[in-house]
């Protein structure tokens, strides 16, 4: 048994696909078999059950999976203790990010991180909480960056509180003068993002506080998205700071009177992760970066 034929059915086992995990793994499917059968009859047990439509794991195949993931993270962590005891800031960092905040906030700080860390390979997932906790749980990620509250028991390093503007269109009938109050949102037909981001949820509790209509027949899948559907006058929207930092005039953006609604950006990390020195000097980074951006006149 080796930690590749490990690494081959941990794949197998989330794909439940022999031709994906094969592409996957970089190796033809009869060799994927082929280790696999190898590693069933090291183990004397059958690990998954096969037919032309499906692979579907066994109980034994499901219990010896949480363990197979367990010794390639601790292996992982092993490799990467010894990486940080050298120097904490060479090797490998994978990081998560959310959607929306992907696209505004890797352009900005990425240039940074490479000449700070010209020896640090940054690997970059962008996913949905959910999908970025999981992946952080199982030591797939050294770090995401995501909006709280996440519920998962990993300790956030707080990187900024990114304030929300509200957008309309330019042909939209909106009498209000900036600096606007929440109240400013009452009856007014506020656009969403699709469930699943949590950036829905945290413009949700905005909405139900000033009584604004979210009742609509349709959401979006992205800002970008978003941004396109309020320009065309099909409604307003609330978008987070550095989402309107360039906004071309395509649409009117107003922000709220103090205390303004925002949202609160973090670097979260596992309590006892090898890279926590690496991962500080990192927030650290990227909050000088951030905060003089986020001004009252963005």
């Amino acid at each position: 048994m080796n930690l590749r034929d490990l690494h081959y059915f941990i794949v197998l086992a989330k794909t439940q696909h022999f031709g994906e995990a094969a592409r996957l793994c970089h190796i033809s499917q009869p060799t994927l078999s082929m280790q696999l059968k190898k590693l069933e009859d090291e183990l004397g047990v059958l690990l998954f059950e096969r037919s032309n439509k499906q692979v579907i794991l066994t109980e034994a195949g499901r219990k010896i999976l949480e363990k197979a993931q367990s010794v390639l993270h601790e292996t992982r962590q092993l490799k990467e203790m010894a990486q940080s005891l050298s120097d904490p800031f060479s090797g490998e960092l994978r990081l998560g990010v959310i959607p929306t905040l992907a696209p505004y906030l890797l352009p900005l700080i990425m240039p940074e991180i490479q000449k700070r860390f010209p020896r640090l390979r940054v690997w970059l997932i962008e996913e949905q909480t959910h999908r970025l906790t999981s992946k952080l749980a199982l030591g797939e990620l050294d770090a995401a960056i995501m909006a709280m509250p996440v519920e998962a028991d990993f300790e956030p390093i707080i990187l900024f509180k990114e304030p929300f503007y509200f957008a309309c269109s330019k042909d939209y009938q909106f009498s209000k003068a900036a600096p606007l109050d929440l109240n400013d949102l009452t009856e007014q037909t506020v656009l969403l993002l699709e469930e699943g981001h949590c950036l829905r949820e945290q413009a949700m509790d905005i909405c139900r506080t000033a009584r604004a209509n979210t009742g609509v027949d349709f959401t979006a899948t992205s800002l970008e998205t978003l941004r396109l559907m309020v320009q065309s006058g099909l409604g307003v929207t609330l978008l987070p700071a550095l989402a309107v930092r360039n906004n071309s005039e395509q649409l009117e953006i107003f922000p709220f009177t103090e205390p303004a609604p925002y949202r609160t950006i973090a670097l979260f990390h596992r309590s006892q992760s090898v890279k926590l020195d690496c991962l500080k000097q990192l927030a650290s980074l990227i909050e000088a970066i951030i905060n003089p951006l986020l001004r009252p006149d963005l």
